[in-house]
């Protein structure tokens, strides 16, 4: 059953292919193309990246985070940026401490960010470190002794579980990207099971989930406090980090833009309005 929503894009959809036979490509691509697509891990993530120039693409659940991410970038876009919280592995770096990422690590590769976005980043984020960020899909580095030996293996000076599938995909099809993280949890800091259990695959927070954990393990409430006032101090950070850098999130202008894979809306109008209904849904 259609809502509201999605009648007015799918009349969106129509009104958009009805216009392009009336303007060339050339323009309709500098008057539509999205500037930076942020992708995140959270929910919360998401409202702070999002803006006028910059679509968020969310997903708590790294498997489905290729796929909405693979959606977004085929409507077209001028770079990508892995924006939000991360996992400290530096004993240097405390809550708070935003970094900019110069390579990207993942079990199978190591790709480089783009060099004039990440100047431009550090130009405008005061006391902003510039180092490697290492992606893991398949859990949350939790504990201080994982954290010490992904530092190790890697040399990074944080963990996420986005950095990696936004690599990749950038590299895939040409498009410049950036990774902007902030310290949540330092290196000593261990997240209990109470606040891995919180995350939804949409990247909201089910408290309800958080409560049940609690009865099970009472004594994870200090970590848990300890945990919440680092994601309060984190966050912080990055809603500062959000507003200085811009509509575009610092992405240069002089940088090229790239032509979007797309086909004609009208052959496939929901595949083209997936990256939107994400947004609209993570809102609601």
């Amino acid at each position: 059953m259609c809502g509201p929503f999605d009648i007015a894009l799918q009349l969106g959809v129509e009104l958009c292919g009805f216009a392009r036979t009336a303007i060339s490509s050339c323009s309709f691509l500098e008057c539509t193309l999205v500037a930076v697509i942020g992708v995140v891990g959270l929910a919360l993530e998401a409202r702070i990246v999002a803006g006028a120039d910059t679509r968020a693409v969310c997903s708590g659940d790294g498997r489905m985070l290729a796929t909405s991410l693979a959606c977004a970038v085929a409507e077209g876009c001028r770079g990508l940026i892995s924006f939000g919280i991360a996992g400290g592995l530096s004993p240097d770096l405390r809550t708070g401490t935003c970094v900019v990422g110069s390579t990207i690590i993942s079990e199978t590769a190591q790709l480089m960010t783009d060099s004039d976005w990440s100047r431009s980043l550090l130009q405008v984020l005061p006391g902003a470190v510039h180092g490697a960020i290492v992606g893991v899909s398949s859990r949350i580095v939790a504990h201080p002794d994982a954290k010490r030996a992904l530092r190790a293996r890697t040399g990074a000076l944080a963990v996420d579980n986005e950095s990696h599938v936004v690599a990749s995909a950038a590299a895939a099809r040409g498009l410049p990207m950036a990774a902007v993280r902030v310290i949540m949890d330092p290196v000593t800091r261990e997240l209990p099971a109470s606040a891995l259990a919180a995350v939804r695959a949409n990247g909201t927070i089910d408290l309800a989930a958080v409560i049940r954990s609690l009865a099970r393990e009472p004594s994870d409430l200090p970590m848990l406090l300890r945990t919440t006032l680092d994601a309060l101090i984190g966050f912080a950070a990055l809603f500062r980090c959000r507003e200085l850098l811009g509509p575009a999130l610092g992405l240069p202008a002089a940088l090229p833009i790239p032509t979007p894979e797309r086909k004609a809306s009208m052959e496939s109008p929901g595949a083209s309005l997936c990256g939107l209904k994400e947004l609209y849904l993570e809102r609601s």
